[in-house]
């Protein structure tokens, strides 16, 4: 759901419905932080009807399942990693900081070369990194970057410690632009068990030929790219051609906003909807059209569209719940959103853990230390809300807990358990 921002003008003299006001306050602080990169075209009221309509009509002629409380809409099938990324068993590692390539899309800079890190952590030698999948117990992980080809034996070894080192169950894959892909470098990464290998082609002007080297050294052959609005015919013709060459999943994006990217990003002529990142609107539905297409033709490979709301919604309550459950006691309660409720006469108190490299000058004081046999780590638990509820009829707290609500409560202090125990639906 997008609040029009005429809708927001007319209620600035009555008490807003709190999710209403939630967004008026992501609608503020989108602007201010981007005030000063001049006009943006930020979502108005006769471009959110437009919007909402045209997502309609694409996703009932699609006739699309749609995935993890239907913010993944997908055609056929779609990859395992995705599945795990959703169920929040994946650990992204990004295994260096450099990019060979020079995509207008791209949110962050790309040109520091870094140790290999995950969600904030260091992992300076392979079997750290091995022995941190099996201590939280990923059943997922992946090579990112930068490009993870400019450290092509670099990812071999890690590869080779997590097939030492953990369950062969664990799903490996990796992302790359294909720019330094050869035949010899496929076939290494497919012997050494890596399962799945996802090209991004936007990169390379959209060319398949690092496509065609894998020639099925590798099980599972993905093409993950950003919706790029003037790019949907494009993808259409190529479609055919990527199932010949045995692609078995097209993971379609949403582009985003960022200070990094906006130089280039806003010379497109887009949309940008002010949730908790700016999002591009076309993009969305370019996706959508991408799958209609893929439906209406018969093609048989998956499809899916990668919105921000479910990444942003489902990885950062998988990485909450994969950290908390180490960590809390036995009564203690992990909520669907990944916190952990403690309950008292006066109020719910929601927390969440941090966890930080040993010597982290930004770590907080740490609540616990975690001693591996290859790495040390810092581990912070701090309160992060705490919602009174002694003026509120018991039942009341229990419903929004115990049986999650159709729709979202407009009373500011349901919505806010709300908020930290399930996970919104929708693409809004």
């Amino acid at each position: 759901m997008v609040i029009s921002m005429g809708l927001l003008n007319n209620l600035v003299f009555r008490k807003m419905d709190a999710f209403i006001q939630y967004q008026n306050d992501l609608y503020n602080k989108n602007k201010r932080d981007f005030a000063d990169l001049g006009s943006i075209n930020w979502m108005n009221q006769w471009a959110m009807e437009y919007h909402e309509q045209a997502r309609k009509e694409l996703l009932d002629a699609i006739g699309a399942t749609l995935l993890f409380k239907e913010t993944k809409p997908y055609h056929n099938h779609i990859s395992k990693g995705c599945s795990i990324c959703g169920a929040g068993q994946w650990s992204c590692l990004f295994i260096t900081g450099v990019c060979n390539a020079n995509c207008f899309y791209c949110p962050a800079s790309q040109n520091t070369e870094e140790l290999p890190q995950s969600q904030g952590l260091t992992f300076e030698t392979p079997e750290s990194y091995a022995e941190y999948i099996n201590h939280f117990g990923f059943t997922g992980a992946s090579f990112s970057g930068g490009e993870p080809l400019l450290v092509f034996d670099k990812v071999v070894a890690y590869l080779k410690a997590i097939r030492q080192m953990c369950s062969p169950d664990v799903y490996t894959w990796m992302y790359t632009n294909g720019i330094l892909g050869s035949p010899a470098i496929f076939e290494t990464l497919g012997r050494e068990g890596l399962n799945e290998v996802r090209f991004d082609i936007g990169a390379t002007r959209y060319k398949l030929d690092a496509v065609a080297m894998v020639q099925n050294s590798i099980p599972v052959v993905t093409i993950e790219i950003p919706a790029v609005p003037e790019k949907v015919e494009l993808i259409k013709e190529l479609l055919p051609q990527m199932e010949a060459l045995g692609v078995q999943n097209l993971n379609l994006h949403q582009l985003r906003l960022t200070r990094y990217n906006a130089p280039k990003l806003l010379k497109h002529n887009y949309t940008y909807i002010p949730v908790e990142r700016p999002i591009v609107a076309e993009s969305e539905l370019a996706a959508l059209e991408i799958i209609k297409h893929v439906h209406q033709t018969g093609l048989k490979l998956g499809v899916n569209y990668c919105s921000f709301h479910y990444k942003n919604r489902f990885q950062k309550a998988g990485f909450r719940k994969i950290v908390a459950q180490k960590f809390i006691y036995p009564e203690e309660i992990i909520t669907q959103n990944g916190y952990v409720r403690n309950r008292n006469a006066f109020s719910l108190n929601y927390e969440t853990f941090s966890i930080y490299d040993e010597l982290n000058p930004k770590a907080a004081v740490p609540t616990y230390s975690l001693e591996l046999k290859h790495k040390k780590y810092l581990i912070s638990r701090h309160l992060a809300s705490r919602v009174v509820v002694n003026n509120i009829a018991p039942h009341s707290v229990s419903e929004v807990i115990d049986f999650e609500p159709s729709d979202v409560p407009t009373d500011e202090v349901s919505f806010k358990i709300w908020q930290f125990e399930h996970i919104e639906k929708g693409l809004r």
